[in-house]
């Protein structure tokens, strides 16, 4: 059986120029990069060029690139080191303030959460709008006095919607501006770009953040590498201690077979405008699709200002898992939501938040795209998912519930 991957938010498959780069890392060059003889200094060497690649991807300096295990530690070092600084340096009694979205990743909401539980920080958790979007003046409205650090999503991983960063990261230059002579210190602005890379326009000048994460493996890199872009200036707390790696923000021997390929997967974005035009291509088509064939199903995220790779959707009175498994019977991988949730029989945050109810919610299926992704795949899928959601609403009893109420109508 032929076997469809439509994933590719949850992971990509890795390159093979990347794997290339990687292989003489695994086997020739095996030195430490912080041993001072020739073995350590060719690692040391692969080191430095992935950080003048991921620099360059950026429009960054290179020393400010930190290599991290993914988006998840560049998110935590990112939001727990402004916060263990900031508490480190302050001698007011106030405790710094965060503005995060409702609809942000787990690595960002539950670390959040987590200072806010042993009174280590406040938090602001800010709402969307139906499409998942949220509201410039809502973020310029939450801020207080005491806060110092912003932390929004460029694109969210579970509908796709894109966020106005830059929009937010000038209005925040501008309140700069007058809380440096008021309070002494700045607002940052962290965003968490990991489904955004290779995506949409990463240059930090351009997005005018002090901070930004990365994870490898979402575009075509291996998984367990990822980087935190950290605006010179910027002070941190490092997160794991225990060595002078990384500028001394994040001790540890560094992963420098996946640090080289970190680097070699950024190098393939530059000129990628074909493909992200082919794949919204396959995208629309998908969703046309779905809501022309399938009845009682809703589009999730924004209609347009949404990643060219994702399409969600809704599908009522039938649970997204059921649709999942069946589809994996017919060789077409997909996801219920983001991959780091689907294991949980919690309702999707993003969704709830976006307005949605409990019901809606467990009907709710992802479909992300790759360059690998072919037309004659979203026929495939085309061909077979009606009949799969028809079968399964007919087994449903919220199914069965809504038959009776149209033929009593």
């Amino acid at each position: 059986m032929k076997r469809i991957y439509l994933d590719y938010a949850a992971t990509s498959p890795i390159k093979k120029t990347v794997l290339q780069a990687m292989q003489p890392y695994l086997l020739d060059k095996f030195g430490n990069p912080s041993s001072l003889h020739s073995f350590g200094q060719e690692a040391r060497a692969g080191v430095d060029w992935a950080r003048e690649q991921v620099a360059k991807f950026l429009n960054c300096k290179p020393t400010e690139i930190i290599f991290t295990s993914g988006g998840t530690e560049s998110d935590n070092l990112a939001i727990r080191g402004v916060i263990e600084e900031q508490r480190a340096k302050s001698k007011e009694q106030k405790l710094p303030h965060i503005i995060t979205s409702a609809i942000e990743h787990h690595a960002v909401l539950h670390t959040c959460q987590d200072l806010e539980k042993k009174g280590l920080a406040e938090v602001t958790y800010l709402p969307v709008d139906k499409f998942g979007r949220v509201s410039v003046s809502d973020v310029r409205k939450a801020i207080k006095e005491n806060t110092v650090l912003v932390s929004i999503m460029y694109a969210n991983n579970e509908i796709g919607t894109i966020e106005p960063i830059r929009d937010i990261g000038k209005m925040i230059e501008k309140t700069n501006k007058f809380r440096i002579s008021d309070f002494g210190f700045r607002i940052l602005f962290h965003t968490d770009a990991v489904q955004a890379v290779g995506y949409l326009n990463c240059d930090v000048k351009y997005l005018h953040v002090d901070m930004l994460s990365l994870s490898a493996h979402k575009f075509g890199g291996p998984k367990g590498v990822g980087a935190l872009y950290v605006r010179e200036g910027v002070n941190l707390a490092p997160e794991i201690t225990g060595g002078g790696q990384e500028y001394k923000k994040r001790a540890g021997t560094e992963n420098v077979p996946a640090i080289v390929g970190l680097g070699e997967a950024v190098t393939t974005i530059n000129n990628q405008q074909p493909t992200i035009n082919k794949i919204q291509k396959l995208r629309d088509e998908l969703i046309d699709g779905i809501l022309r064939e399938i009845p009682d199903v809703i589009l999730t995220g924004h209609p347009k200002e949404r990643l060219p790779n994702i399409a969600s959707f809704c599908f009522k009175y039938i649970e997204g898992e059921s649709i999942m498994l069946n589809l994996d019977l017919k060789g077409v991988a997909v996801s219920t939501g983001s991959a780091c949730t689907s294991g949980s029989l919690q309702p999707s945050h993003v969704l709830m938040a976006c307005g949605f109810n409990h019901e809606t919610t467990q009907g709710s299926i992802r479909f992300s795209l790759g360059e690998d992704t072919t037309e004659e795949e979203i026929d495939y899928v085309l061909k077979i998912l009606p009949p799969i959601v028809k079968r399964l609403r007919k087994m449903s009893p919220f199914g069965k519930e809504k038959l009776k109420i149209k033929n009593q109508k």
